[in-house]
């Protein structure tokens, strides 16, 4: 195969995985509801998202994985500099790992308040810092990349991140805005999961028309903004000559050309709307989800099409552009891409696997008698 099939390819592959991770937050979205929920409501809130949350860790690794397999030069640059971004992601998670395991345990000495106050420091950390980190790969970060340094033997790193190290991206209000959004989208996704999975939720008060209306009307206006911001956002393109060169608009630009991309998008947020607003309006219609969890997959994989396809930088370096890393120059050697494209076959079992565990897990819906857990 030749390497710019592979790199596409793998692209594709990453970006279908960014789509899965983001509908899979609404199970960090449902723990940051903890707050506003009734001791009881709160049990099977819990109980609900423990059937899931190992599903969205998994899908983080794997796609953290895949991204240091294909395009390892981004792992080195922005796991490995924006390490402090990343650190708190993973402790929000790594919280989130031990809440599920001692909240309801038996000599619990902190008692289950304490447990769910870590569920909701991963629901809003994880979600916004998430949102801040895929930020960057649109409106930029500070690195340099130089290769040569994998010659010097005192100090072998080729990637230099600022010396805030990730903390300059969460200062950085475009991204804000992007991680805010994320956190918003994820809470209405759960509020449509609870509706789904818990029997007579909207009876018990965990799903009300009232708080869909105010958690999905604040991610609409975010979404709304961010994609504005978006469209308006500079951006750099590779040339024939390896250099890069400033488009104004790219993204916009990105989505008039690569029109299957622009398409993707508009049928993404067709389905959100439809499942959120169907749901706002007959509120014991329980199918909401799977409309708003394929608009959510549709619409992340259209961003981060436009984001590396057509030769541009999917990680823009703001202090040196020239640094900046597209899936041309940050890929694997050909070798390892194609070996890895063999081992992707297998891909559609595991997620064959993965809907059959889901089914067979939700085939019953929650109800009182699952308090006891």
């Amino acid at each position: 195969m030749e390497a710019t099939l592979l790199q596409n390819y793998w692209w594709l592959i990453i970006s279908v995985l960014a789509g899965a991770l983001v509908f899979l937050l609404m199970v960090q979205g449902g723990q940051s509801l903890l707050c506003c929920a009734s001791s009881e409501a709160r049990t099977l809130m819990v109980n609900s998202m423990g059937r899931k949350w190992e599903l969205t860790f998994t899908t983080l690794v794997v796609f953290g994985g895949a991204f240091f397999a294909s395009f390892p030069l981004f792992y080195s640059t922005s796991f490995g500099g924006a390490y402090w971004l990343w650190m708190l992601i993973l402790i929000s998670f790594v919280v989130q790992a031990v809440s599920y395991e001692y909240r309801r345990k038996n000599g619990n000495l902190y008692g289950t308040g304490f447990y769910d106050f870590l569920l909701m420091f991963n629901g809003l950390v994880g979600c916004v810092l998430l949102g801040v980190a895929v930020g960057t790969m649109f409106f930029g970060a500070e690195f340099s990349v130089t290769k040569g340094n994998i010659l010097d033997l005192q100090a072998p790193v080729i990637s230099q991140w600022a010396d805030t190290h990730g903390f300059e991206a969460i200062a950085n209000w475009k991204c804000l805005l992007l991680g805010f959004m994320v956190f918003f989208l994820a809470r209405t996704q759960a509020l449509m999961f609870f509706n789904n999975n818990i029997e007579d939720a909207s009876e018990k008060g965990i799903v009300t028309v009232k708080n869909l209306i105010i958690n999905g009307g604040i991610f609409v206006v975010l979404f709304l903004a961010t994609v504005a911001v978006l469209l308006c956002q500079d951006g750099l393109r590779l040339t024939a000559d390896g250099g890069f060169v400033v488009e104004s608009n790219i993204y916009l630009h990105n989505l008039i050309d690569l029109w299957w991309a622009g398409l993707t998008l508009l049928i993404g947020v067709v389905l959100v709307l439809y499942g959120y607003i169907r749901t706002i309006l007959q509120i014991k219609w329980t199918k909401g989800i799977w409309f708003t969890g394929l608009g959510t997959g549709l619409v992340v994989i259209a961003l981060f099409w436009i984001a590396g396809y057509g030769s541009t930088a999917y990680l823009p370096s703001i202090t040196s552009p020239e640094s900046s890393l597209t899936i041309v120059n940050s890929s694997s050697t050909p070798f390892t891409l194609t070996v890895m494209t063999y081992v992707s076959i297998l891909v559609p079992f595991v997620l064959a696997y993965i809907a059959y565990v889901w089914y067979s897990m939700d085939r019953t819906p929650l109800n009182n008698n699952d308090l006891k857990y």
